[in-house]
């Protein structure tokens, strides 16, 4: 089995070049070659002698993604990629343009297992976790699609990253490296749908990224219909977390709310929203949902978002709308997997 070389530190890549009896210098090369170029191909490293390059190859692997089908949105330039992954399966990631430049919202699972009603990632399950190379290989090939650079990380693709906490730390110690890409921690975003204990390691990193937790509900009730997840950490145990969580690292917490006609939409849940988080370290971000055939969700009147909004601002509480971007590519995560994973069964 080769090493999965895009997923070692600095550190680790050093030993492992030393061990090839390679002067340690040409770890730097290559680090810089796999995180400051983002390469996908031993054969890209051209500073570096054929023979080496070779010895390489024979020892390591680049896991790149691929790009399978690209949405670009007429009105606002959003690009929605389908990528494939060495063993066939398909994740997808989005590119958003915004004045401070370019934020990839990343996937961190192939499927997801958390099952929330409102969701396509979740509708087929999960399959595997992503290693911490096919993270950041999503940001390295929308960078060289595009041209661009990638100033800003979400971790809000297809996915839950606590679910597969090890493997998105590593991805952050990594992407933050100042001998890589050198992105500050303070310019990336996690977003979990409410798994505790996750949270509380979470806290015990102390990061100073942006912990965003999914919401969507006021209650106990309302919650556990639409994500299964809070039948095993209901709301208090989920606040309570999120409370020490701001008490430890100093950061505000934002809390999703995705708005889905009749279901927690109304002015007694916005008022029971703002009685929950009363008081905490917060910002609101209230989000549309996005209507997907298969989950029945239907998007909130704008007249209503905008009712649950002023009951919460009235109370006290930041809260932002968030803009719809790509709404003509579904640049929200899962219906492209879904497809493609359709077309792969009709042809087998």
């Amino acid at each position: 089995m080769k090493t999965d070389i895009l997923s070692m530190t600095l550190p680790e890549l050093t030993s492992a070049v030393e061990a090839l009896d390679l002067p340690k210098y040409r770890a730097g090369q290559i680090y810089r070659w796999l995180h400051k170029v983002g390469v996908s191909d031993f054969s890209e490293m051209t500073d570096l002698p054929l023979l080496l390059r070779e010895r390489l190859n024979d020892s390591f692997v680049i896991f790149s993604c691929n790009i399978e089908k690209k949405l670009v949105s007429e009105y606002d330039s959003t690009v929605k990629y389908l990528f494939s992954l060495h063993d066939g399966e398909f994740i997808e990631s989005v590119v958003m343009k915004y004045k401070y430049g370019y934020t990839v919202c990343v996937s961190s699972q192939v499927g997801c297992r958390m099952g929330c009603r409102f969701c396509a990632s979740t509708l087929s399950g999960v399959v595997r976790n992503l290693e911490p190379s096919e993270i950041l290989s999503q940001l390295y090939a929308a960078e060289r699609d595009l041209n661009v650079r990638i100033s800003h990380i979400v971790l809000m693709g297809m996915g839950e990253p606590l679910d597969n906490f090890d493997n998105v730390m590593r991805f952050l110690e990594l992407i933050t490296d100042e001998n890589g890409k050198n992105i500050s921690m303070r310019h990336i975003s996690l977003s979990t749908c409410g798994i505790v204990p996750g949270i509380k390691k979470l806290a015990e990193k102390d990061l100073q990224l942006t912990l965003s937790v999914s919401l969507h509900a006021p209650n106990d009730t309302i919650r556990s219909e639409m994500m299964p997840v809070n039948k095993k950490w209901p709301l208090p145990e989920l606040i309570s977390a999120c409370k020490a969580y701001t008490a430890k690292t100093s950061r505000r917490i934002s809390f999703e709310y995705a708005l889905v006609a009749g279901r927690n939409d109304s002015e007694a849940c916005a008022r029971e929203l703002a009685v929950l988080l009363k008081g905490m370290l917060c910002h609101v971000n209230l989000i549309p949902v996005n209507e997907v055939a298969e989950t029945g969700c239907k998007e909130s009147k704008p007249e209503q978002v905008k009712k649950f909004s002023d009951i919460l601002s009235r109370r006290g509480f930041a809260v932002t709308v968030r803009r719809r971007l790509g709404s003509d590519i579904n640049a929200a995560c899962g219906q492209l997997r879904r497809s493609a994973e359709k077309r792969v069964k009709e042809t087998t």
